[in-house]
């Protein structure tokens, strides 16, 4: 009796470890479509971004409203560079649970009005390594007319998942936020505009 329930543990044991390696595989299969669509995306904006940029600035912009590409089928409204992390990530117009598996998206507000708020997914090679900015660290936005907003990170705030009203920032700026492995919680990134 002890050694069939030993052979019956040890055979559940087996399967929960294969389990966990199959999910732990298709994550990071998942990750890595994510990345290279990404960097695919973002070359395509940055073919159809560069030829009108001629020394842009964020004062320049006349637009009323947010302009927006589409690339295999799916609307961008530009470019957000990461230096300090080494990302370059195309954002989405507007977010969705399975856009945020492709790239970062437009959570809420505008680049136009200082008050957008970008979600992106844990991804290494997405918004995963948000944590590690640091307070004076430079991102900048590039709109699809090619314009560039400048903006430096002021806060990484951790908050509750279910925090989505403190996702907005006092200041004109620019808030980033991802969730942390498992959903407990979500890391904001709150950043200021920088003056021209």
């Amino acid at each position: 009796m002890k050694i069939r329930r030993d052979i019956v543990l040890m055979a559940a044991g087996g399967l929960l470890l294969a389990g966990s390696l199959f999910l732990m595989t298709f994550n990071c299969m998942e990750e890595t479509l994510a990345d290279r669509q990404a960097t695919e995306t973002v070359q395509v904006l940055t073919q159809q971004i560069i030829p009108e940029l001629s020394d842009k600035t964020n004062t320049e912009t006349t637009a009323k409203q947010i302009q927006s590409v589409s690339v295999k089928d799916e609307s961008y409204i530009g470019v957000l560079d990461i230096s300090t992390l080494g990302l370059s990530l195309p954002v989405m117009d507007n977010w969705s649970y399975p856009k945020l598996k492709k790239a970062p998206c437009r959570y809420s507000g505008s680049f136009l009005t200082d008050d957008m708020i970008i979600a992106g997914h844990n991804y290494k090679r997405h918004f995963g390594l948000l944590k590690q900015l640091k307070q004076g660290d430079l991102i900048t936005f590039t709109d699809v007319d090619g314009f560039v907003y400048s903006y430096q990170v002021v806060t990484v705030e951790t908050l509750a998942s279910s925090d989505m009203q403190d996702m907005r920032f006092e200041n004109p700026g620019l808030t980033l936020f991802t969730c942390t492995y498992g959903g407990n919680s979500r890391v904001a990134v709150r950043c200021e505009r920088e003056s021209s």
